[in-house]
Formats: structure tokens, sequence, C-alpha cells
């Protein structure tokens, strides 16, 4: 009798080895080879001569018109492009606890209608759960269904025969095709699973929601097939200690990957945050040194954050350089601009940069905002409160200019700040905001000057 073969797959990165290892060669990670039986390969023969797809020449091919259905949550509709597009596949990920369940949850119980059933399916948590946290978020609709089943087989049953126009699923990893001999959130599972669904939402026209976890990374758990599978793959970031959640689009098929949508997670779930800037600079201290107000963009919005930094003396030994919400090598370029062209003593000084809000910072534009609160705590003078800061800072100590300017000015303006310094060579705009002076600047040395007269 024939021994069948068997195979060591890598549940992380889904490679194929003939024996076991304790650490798997092409990803490096430890222990995550499983033992599997292949499945029989199918040889396809005799395609020649068959009926098929013809090629067309482009010209003659009409163009598809994108219809989409309207979300009644604006922020996430913003993320999606303006709406959900039927027969769509979309991936949403994040952190444990960071509100992916709750932010769906309110999103199904918003779209549910008589003409627009919806089904909540949830791998993770009972129907008596679901219900709590329904009641606790103040959701009674009677057309959201909830169901509790991870069988890919009777998960499809349901579907067909219910035909929802939006089914949720929580989460893909729970999910599992009898037929297949691995865990449920493995490799092939995960993979199997994913094309069912897509096949689903493509063939009945709906649109399913997927909820993915994330490893220690911060990468999706699973075969990255499953990024490429989704037509749409959205993160949700925040810090959990604090209260602001960043929806951010990472692939779109069908629209921008630029939008950013802002929300705050309070006791009754996730809230809009419309005017996302007013509120990060709400409890910004007028007269502190260490502070000053950058002029960032999500996408196509801009956001005016505050930068704090604190500059005290280091005991004997290296100084520290602790950055929060910016990249910490962007930090230390920006010390050593300061100190190389500017002539500031940072190296006998520790230095902790912080983004108020527990946002990212990550685009160059707001460089010369953490280097001026660098300086402005290392003189302890506070800068002036109606000031903002938009450039990037070159190693040479230059002001570079950024992009989408009119409306960064625009949205400073909008807030009450009166003043922007800016580089020299972003002068040339065609909208400036009567009551917003500009001050330009073409090194960063010259910036200081401008913001800290005599």
């Amino acid at each position: 009798m024939a021994r069948s073969r068997t195979e060591y797959v890598c549940q992380k990165c889904g490679a194929v080895h003939p024996k076991w290892m304790g650490r798997c060669p092409d990803c490096g990670e430890w222990n995550t080879l499983v033992e599997m039986t292949p499945a029989p390969t199918v040889r396809v023969v005799g395609l020649a001569g068959k009926p098929g797809a013809q090629p067309v020449p482009l010209p003659a091919v009409a163009a598809a018109e994108v219809t989409r259905w309207p979300l009644p949550i604006g922020e996430f509709s913003r993320v999606l492009g303006g709406g959900v597009v039927p027969g769509s596949l979309v991936l949403v990920a994040g952190d444990p606890g960071i509100g992916k369940s709750t932010l769906l949850m309110q999103l199904a119980d918003r779209m549910a209608g008589p003409e627009f059933p919806v089904l909540y399916i949830s791998g993770e948590e009972s129907l008596g759960q679901l219900k709590m946290r329904a009641d606790r978020l103040g959701l009674h609709s009677p057309y959201l269904y909830l169901l509790n089943e991870t069988r890919m087989d009777a998960l499809a049953d349901h579907i067909q025969g219910m035909r929802p126009r939006l089914v949720i699923v929580d989460s893909i990893q729970t999910v599992y095709v009898e037929e297949i001999p691995s865990p449920p959130g493995s490799v092939s599972q995960v993979r199997e699973c994913a094309v069912r669904f897509q096949a689903m939402a493509k063939h009945l026209g709906i649109t399913i929601f997927m909820i993915g976890h994330v490893t220690k990374a911060g990468l999706i758990a699973g075969p990255k097939l499953l990024e490429h599978v989704v037509d749409t793959v959205l993160y949700l970031e925040g810090d959990r200690y604090h209260a602001f959640r960043l929806l951010r689009s990472v692939k779109n098929r069908f629209g921008a990957t630029s939008e950013v949508g802002v929300f705050e997670m309070r006791g009754d779930g996730m809230a809009e945050v419309p005017n996302p800037s007013e509120l990060f600079l709400a409890e910004r201290l007028i007269q502190a040194s260490g502070s000053a107000v950058a002029v960032t963009m999500e996408g196509t919005r801009p956001l005016l954050v505050e930068i704090q930094a604190l500059v005290s003396p280091a005991p004997p030994g290296a100084a520290r350089r602790t950055a929060n919400g910016v990249d910490p090598y962007r930090l230390l370029l920006l010390v050593a601009v300061l100190t190389k062209r500017v002539g500031l003593r940072l190296h006998d000084q520790d230095l902790f940069v912080n983004v108020v809000g527990g946002l990212r910072v990550d685009e160059p534009a707001a460089d010369l905002a953490v280097a001026m609160a660098i300086v402005s705590s290392a003189r302890d003078r506070p800068l002036p409160p109606d000031m903002v800061f938009v450039g990037e800072v070159g190693l040479s100590g230059e002001l570079r200019a950024v992009g989408q300017m009119e409306l960064r000015l625009a949205e400073a303006a909008q807030l009450g700040f009166r003043r922007c310094l800016l580089p020299r060579t972003a002068r040339r705009l065609r909208e400036v905001p009567s009551e917003l002076t500009l001050l330009p600047a073409r090194t960063l040395a010259e910036a200081i000057s401008v913001a800290f007269p005599g």
C-alpha cells in the first residue's frame, strides 16, 4: 500500500517544505510548520480549441459605471470613496480592542432596513454577547440578523438562502472549510475562505466586510494572498489609551487610498469627528514653551496637530531621544541639523517629542513644527499662539516646500490662526486666505529668527 505523501506548511507565510524544521527558512518564524496532506493535483487537458474569452480592442470596451450604496456614517463613506460598491469584498484590520467590531456593528444597524437586510456573522462571540454589545450601543434594528457559525458550507447556505445586501464576518480567522485538514486561522483555511467569500460577493452582488486579526508586528494575520483577493483593505489605527481612531485605506479598487476617517471611542460606540483639528487643539496651553502647531495632511484632509517637545539636562552619559507619534529617525535628523546648522546645543540634553492626541505624523511637512518646538523648549520661550508651521527641513538646513498648501492654509485660517511660517519657495500660491499672513523663510535659522524676534 502506497504511503501518502505529507508536507509542512508555514502558518505565517504559507511556504511549503518537505520536512519539519523548528524555524521557517522563508519568514524566520519559529514553530510555525504544520504537517498537512496535499490535495491531489488535477491536470487540466484538452483546453485547445475550447471556446473562451476573446481579445477585444481597447476602444471597443464599454466603460463600466461604478454604483455605490451610500453609507450613513460619513467618515466611513469618505474612506471608501463615497460609499460601498455592491459585490465588493472589504477587509477591516486593526489591533485587538481598537473598535473594529463596534464600528461594523454600528454600520450594520444603521444600514439595515426593510429592503436592505444585513447579516452579522460572529465566530468569536455568542448571540448573547452580541446582544449585550448591541444594547450598550443602543442598536435595535429588526432587520439586522445575527448568526453564530464558523463552518464555511453552513455560512454559504445561510447567505444564499437569506440574500442579505450586506454581510459582516467577524472574523475571517474563525471560519473554516471542513475539507481542509488544518485548524481555523491557518494559511490554507484563510486563503480558501477568502476566495469563497469573494465568489459569493461577485455572484450574488452583495457586499461582504471581513474583520481580520493582526500579528504582533502589526501585519494582517494569514497569507498575503488575503490582501490581494479583497477589493479594499482598511486599517483601524489608534492608541487604546487615547479616544481617537483613524480609519485608513491602504487598498481600494474603487477609489483613492489616501482618505482617512476620524472617530472618537465613547461609551456608546464610535462617534464621527467632523472637525478633528479643532478637537486636537482644544486643550492646548497658549503660553507654554515647547509647543508648536503643524498643518499636516491625512489624504485630502488637512489636520492641525500640536507637537510638544521637552528639552532637559541629561545625566552623565548618552542623552536620550524619545519620539512618540513621529519617526524617531526623522527626529535624529532634525536634532543633527539643529546642532550643525543652527548651533543649538543638544548633545548633553534629553529630548522628548510627542504628538498630542495619540496621532502619528509621518510626512516631512511637520519637520519645521518639530524643530520649532525643540527650539522653543531649549530656549524656554513660547512660540506666538497664532502661528502655524509648514515645511520640510533638509540636511543643509534649508526649508523645502510641500504639496497642497492651499488646503493647509485654509484650514489654519478657519481655526483662527493668523500667521503661517513656511518655506520661501511656497510663496507663489493661487489662493491665500486674506486673514492669514505668510512668513516665508529660506533656512531653518532664518525661520527661528522670524519666530523669535530679538
